[in-house]
Parts: structure tokens; C-alpha cells; sequence
């Protein structure tokens, strides 16, 4: 399954923003991770538009998660980013050429189609089994201790 970089983006916010304490900007998010600021907001209003990422707005503004990060799957972001069109498309090509078969013929799904159909749903399954939460916890494991308090103050703009 090929996804673009922005899902890579909104995940890796997503993650950022569980060690936040207050909203975060979008130009600070964009900071931290060395990216696009106008790329960036393109995820950033697909997670907000699918309630995965609120905006607050205000001088103090920013984003911050919507719900709970144990309540949002990484499935939900690729499809908040990239949306929910599956990876394989059918086009019939059995019923074409010289030995193409007869759309009457043709009521069920092929070999190939059901295939691709079973290892889509695997990998969404997949997906939906991993959490924001989970990630965050992963990646705090692998900071070490104060590892997150260090990360919730530099998107603070406190100084390290």
C-alpha cells in the first residue's frame, strides 16, 4: 500500500501532540519536525476535518488532539490524510482480449480481486490496531526518562 508523506506527518503530530500540554502551532509542529509549513497544514485540516486534531483558536492557539490518543487509531489518521479508497480497484480485465469471458460469467469476484480485497482489509485491520497511544508510549520508551516533560516544553517554547 503506498501512502503519501503526509500521513507520515499527521502520525508523527499526532504523536507530538500527546506531549503537549496546551495547543500547539501548527508552525511549531512544522519546526519540530523539519517540514513544510504549507504541507504541513494541508494534514493538519484533514485531521481537523475528520476530528482527529482540533484548532484553538486565539493568541495562545494551536492544535491539540480531539479525543483521547488511546481513542485514535493510526488507521483513522491514513484515512483522514489519504481517505478511505481502497488500494486495489477491479477493472474486469478477465472479461477482455480474445479469451475474455462473458460479463454473465463474471458475477462473483476473481481470485485476484478477492486477494487483494483479504490483504486490504488485513492491513487496515492492522491499522486499527495500532494507537496514537501505543506510539506515543513506544516513542517515550525510547527518549528515556523526561523524555516527553523535555519534548512538552520545547512545544512550549521553553527553552531545553
Amino acid at each position: 500500500m503506498k501512502m503519501s508523506d503526509g500521513v507520515e506527518w499527521a502520525v508523527h503530530c499526532c504523536v507530538v501532540l500527546t506531549a503537549a500540554d496546551r495547543p500547539v502551532p501548527a508552525a511549531r509542529l512544522a519546526e519540530f519536525h523539519d517540514v513544510s509549513g504549507s504541507y504541513l497544514a494541508k494534514q493538519l485540516q484533514a485531521l481537523s476535518r475528520a476530528q482527529i486534531i482540533r484548532s484553538v483558536q486565539g493568541k495562545d492557539g494551536g492544535y491539540v488532539l480531539a479525543r483521547p490518543p488511546e481513542q485514535i487509531s493510526v488507521y483513522d489518521i491514513v484515512r483522514a490524510v489519504d481517505g478511505g479508497r481502497p488500494a486495489f480497484v477491479c477493472t474486469e480485465i478477465r472479461q477482455r482480449g480474445p479469451m475474455g469471458s462473458p460479463a454473465e460469467k463474471c458475477l462473483a469476484p476473481c481470485g485476484i480481486a478477492r486477494t487483494m480485497a483479504v490483504a486490504e482489509q488485513a492491513w487496515r485491520d492492522s491499522l486499527r490496531g495500532v494507537t496514537v497511544s501505543d506510539l506515543a508510549t513506544e516513542v517515550a520508551g525510547k527518549r528515556g526518562t523526561g523524555g516527553a516533560q523535555r519534548l512538552g516544553a520545547w512545544l512550549n517554547g521553553e527553552p531545553l
